[in-house]
């Protein structure tokens, strides 16, 4: 994990996505449905992702419940076609992380990050609400697929925040 997080500016990217509530206990489950899903349809109706996948986190109560989209980039949005929906991770400035290792230590780099952010005086395009912290966008790229490199000391995943009023 490097020391500091920076800011990079993205450009709009269009995505389809699998969309679930799930918890901390069903989490697992939803991951080793959504993304064979995701791809089982794509390439049904002849769609190639353009890059790694990614989970968008729209809501989170991390003792509840989380709102989130299992999703691959695409190069154009489409109509919606259950269980599939499409959608833009917008353009703009991103906080954003590097988190290398297993899996299980992504919540402690998702607070790393925030916490980087918020030493920086970085503010998040976000709200707190009665069901948990809404994010414009909060993304995690899976950078590496764990069947081209079996060692998870060597798994690399992209956090992202939209910020605020930049």
């Amino acid at each position: 994990m490097p020391p500091q997080g920076r800011v990079q500016q993205r450009d709009e990217q269009p995505y389809a996505a699998i969309r679930r509530r799930v918890t901390m206990d069903t989490f697992p489950e939803a991951v080793h449905d959504a993304w064979p899903t995701l791809r089982g349809w794509l390439e049904a109706h002849g769609l190639t992702p353009t890059g790694a996948p990614f989970i968008r986190y729209l809501t989170i109560d991390m003792e509840r419940e989380l709102e989130l989209e299992f999703a691959l980039p695409v190069a154009a949005t489409a109509p919606d076609d259950d269980p599939v929906r499409f959608g833009v991770l917008p353009a703009g400035a991103y906080a954003t992380w590097l988190h290398t290792g297993p899996y299980d230590g992504l919540v402690a780099s998702n607070g790393a990050a925030l916490a980087w952010a918020a030493e920086e005086g970085l503010a998040l395009e976000g709200r707190a609400t009665d069901r948990g912290d809404e994010f414009r966008a909060r993304v995690e790229h899976y950078l590496t697929d764990p069947a081209a490199e079996p060692d998870p000391a060597r798994w690399e995943v992209g956090i992202a925040f939209l910020l605020a009023d930049r």
